[in-house]
């Protein structure tokens, strides 16, 4: 699966729209310098209590070492590095799940048993952790799960947890600056007067009675 098959898949399973809002909302309000999360110039909007209670869950650790290594590498290869962008471990996305599933914490669970239930999957087939598998093994069970429609019976709890993964990975990249810059997303940007097109001018027949500078009162009264 290669970068932009994988961001095309995005869309086979809708993003949770709850996720979205609370990546979004946790984005403004998180104080993690050098993660896909906004650094401590964000802290002014914010109340007292807000500062305290982000910096109490950044102090705090619920995934494990173990844990930690197996979304990084899931996040990897739902979105990896191209000639485009970096990875979503590059935009710190492993960091950003690990805020979310504190700030959220309904994610815990489900969060916590897919890891569990990817790694006894791997170790029935391959004798290895996730981790542990080769890149070739590791794809091999993904793409089992990945696609729901696709997806065998028995396989559903690996695809629900695949789902949820999938979407806190395209949540993290893409409120992180690598992923708004992997979009191409500009932002409201100013506009340039330039004045009234020539053909315009020529058209209504005042190119020679000085109504450019009207035309231009008027804009500005628009605006």
């Amino acid at each position: 699966m290669n970068r932009r098959e994988s961001l095309k898949a995005l869309s086979i399973t809708a993003i949770s729209t709850g996720v979205l809002l609370g990546a979004c909302k946790t984005k403004d309000e998180v104080v993690v310098k050098g993660t896909s999360i906004t650094a401590n110039e964000d802290e002014a909007g914010l109340q007292h209590f807000e500062v305290e209670r982000n910096q109490k869950l950044l102090s705090e650790k619920f995934f494990t070492d173990h844990e930690m290594a197996t979304i990084t590498v899931l996040g990897d290869i739902i979105i990896p590095r191209d000639e485009r962008s970096g990875s979503a471990s590059d935009a710190k996305v492993p960091e950003f799940i690990e805020f979310i599933v504190k700030d959220i914490p309904e994610h815990q669970v489900p969060m916590r048993g897919g890891l569990r239930w990817l790694d006894m999957q791997c170790l029935k087939r391959f004798n290895n952790s996730f981790i542990d598998c080769t890149a070739q093994q590791q794809i091999e069970i993904v793409d089992e799960i990945a696609y729901p429609a696709k997806a065998n019976p028995e396989m559903q709890q690996g695809v629900a947890f695949f789902n949820r993964m999938r979407s806190l990975t395209a949540s993290g990249f893409f409120t992180s600056k690598m992923g708004i810059g992997d979009l191409g997303y500009m932002g409201n940007r100013p506009g340039k007067w330039t004045g009234v097109p020539a053909e315009v001018l020529q058209q209504y027949n005042m190119q020679d009675h000085g109504y450019e500078v009207a035309f231009r009162n008027i804009k500005i009264k628009q605006l």
